[in-house]
């Protein structure tokens, strides 16, 4: 499948991207030599020590650390709400949005627990966000495209002008957060309805019937749940629909927010840093960064693997494994903020643990 190629910012981060060409086996081996001298059997710490060489491997550091974090949470509204798919109401997403700054949310909790950094961005919302003082360590960008997508089931929810702007402003976000000197970025979103628009992309995108990869998100009945399938169905029989063109798919079913975390996670990558995926909404942004360019999945880190039925269905197109499974499907990175305690415990035991010699253990014969 050839991918039509995109222009501008967006052509000049998967360019970056493809330079870097695979994950640095080198820095990885170092890592993993590190971690078979410390006093345990080689590889008795599973998972943590594949954190250990996945870090490495990303950021061509052995030592890699992952103290300096932010999370970045996308918000924005969706045209198909309108279609009875939420069990909550459109002006919940602002007002959502204000908890989040206000730190009333889990993901504001889980971001002053894990000492991270919440930037909360408003691609697009529709209602006015009541106005909150924001709590230390949140920083709020104001940047909507539009107040909300059009309803997909009648028209494309965005232009692809659109679609473009909202990339770029995950690239223009990632850069800022990059530049502040972060280690490692993690990513969430909010948008009532944006269940059915992720829904949408990743049957597009991997040709999947709607119904495989579709779930009840906030909890609709049995006729929200239809209601949920039928506006998928349509919207991808009524728009233009092309797995080879994935900025075209997030023009015609996606969200601004879903627009945004492509963004984030292209301009993560390209800059070598490591990305936390939250639930199936990222994971949906995440297939198309990847379908845009390949090299970006391995270097992805997948936190949790959701209730929603499409989000192993993008984690099994990705080639990652999720670190958690705890039936978690709230969204807003409350999974990928649980992930970064896993990360600083990685690397703790990278650190901080005697190796054979210093402790003066004898090592396995």
């Amino acid at each position: 499948m050839t991918i039509r190629t995109p222009h501008g910012d967006l052509a000049d981060a998967v360019a970056a991207i493809g330079a870097l060409g695979g994950l640095d086996e080198e820095a990885a081996a170092a890592a993993r030599r590190h971690l078979d001298s410390l006093t345990k059997p080689p590889g008795s710490l599973g998972r943590l020590e594949e954190l250990v060489t996945v870090l490495a491997g990303i950021t061509g550091r052995p030592d890699a650390q992952v103290a300096r974090r932010t999370i970045v949470v996308a918000a924005a509204d969706h045209g198909v709400a309108a279609r009875g798919v939420s069990a909550y109401p459109a002006d919940v997403t602002a007002q959502m949005v204000a908890n989040f700054v206000a730190g009333g949310a889990a993901i504001s909790v889980l971001a002053r627990a894990l000492r991270a950094s919440l930037v909360v961005v408003d691609a697009g919302v529709a209602s006015p966000i009541p106005a909150v003082v924001p709590m230390p360590g949140v920083r709020v960008v104001s940047a909507a495209i539009a107040q909300g997508t059009a309803d997909f089931c009648v028209a494309p929810a965005m232009s692809r002008e659109q679609a473009e702007s909202a990339i770029g402003l995950g690239l223009r976000v990632a850069r800022e957060v990059v530049d502040a000197g972060v280690d490692i970025v993690a990513v969430g979103e909010m948008g009532i309805g944006n269940t059915t628009s992720a829904s949408a992309v990743v049957a597009a995108l991997t040709g999947l019937p709607g119904a495989v990869v579709t779930g009840r998100g906030t909890g609709v009945d049995d006729a929200g749940y239809e209601r949920k399938i039928v506006a998928i169905e349509l919207g991808l029989r009524r728009n233009p629909i092309d797995a080879a063109d994935p900025v075209g798919v997030l023009a015609s079913v996606g969200g601004f927010e879903i627009g945004v975390l492509v963004g984030v996670v292209l301009g993560a990558v390209a800059a070598r840093r490591p990305l936390v995926l939250d639930g199936f909404i990222t994971g949906a942004a995440a297939l198309i960064a990847a379908t845009l360019q390949p090299v970006v999945a391995p270097r992805l880190i997948a936190s949790h693997c959701s209730v929603e039925p499409g989000h192993r269905h993008v984690l099994d197109r990705l080639g990652i494994r999720p670190l958690l499974d705890l039936d978690l499907r709230l969204g807003e990175a409350t999974g990928a903020a649980l992930a970064l305690g896993l990360l600083d415990a990685a690397v703790l035991i990278r650190d901080e643990m005697a190796t054979f010699a210093s402790a003066g253990i004898s090592g396995p014969g």
